[in-house]
């Protein structure tokens, strides 16, 4: 039961640290709407993922793993058909410079931020899970 309470609020955390840093994703009725994507996330990464990768197996053999992308984009796309104050859509990225280096203005297309949703909360929630247990 304490995993499952921690891995809602790291999802939660997740969810609103991606709101914050990429314009895309929009969570409209602030922290109980934080809580129910955290819920929803978690049931569905321990409900249909595993369903999703069994039925995705073969695809993964063949891409030697890389469709397990698409498995974490659908869950995504679930999750903001499930919770209707989360958004993920297009976004255009302003461009960043700093010292010579620069990333140039890219425009972000609806896959592209549902992919960048996806790795960025694999991420942040293998980072918490790895300060939690050290």
């Amino acid at each position: 039961m304490k995993n499952f309470l921690r891995n809602i609020l790291y999802n939660a955390f997740a969810i609103f640290f991606i709101s914050q840093i990429l314009p895309g994703v929009k969570v409209y009725g602030g922290l109980p709407t934080y809580l129910l994507g955290g819920i929803a996330l978690t049931l569905l990464l321990l409900l249909l993922k595993p369903v999703l990768n069994i039925l995705a197996l073969p695809f993964n053999l063949i891409t030697m793993g890389l469709f397990s992308f698409v498995v974490n984009i659908i869950i995504f796309y679930l999750l903001t058909v499930l919770v209707m104050g989360i958004t993920i859509t297009a976004f255009m990225f302003p461009g960043y410079e700093y010292a010579g280096f620069i990333i140039p203005r890219i425009y972000v297309n609806t896959l592209l931020a549902f992919i960048l949703v996806s790795f960025l909360q694999s991420a942040i929630f293998t980072f918490l899970d790895w300060l939690h247990k050290n």
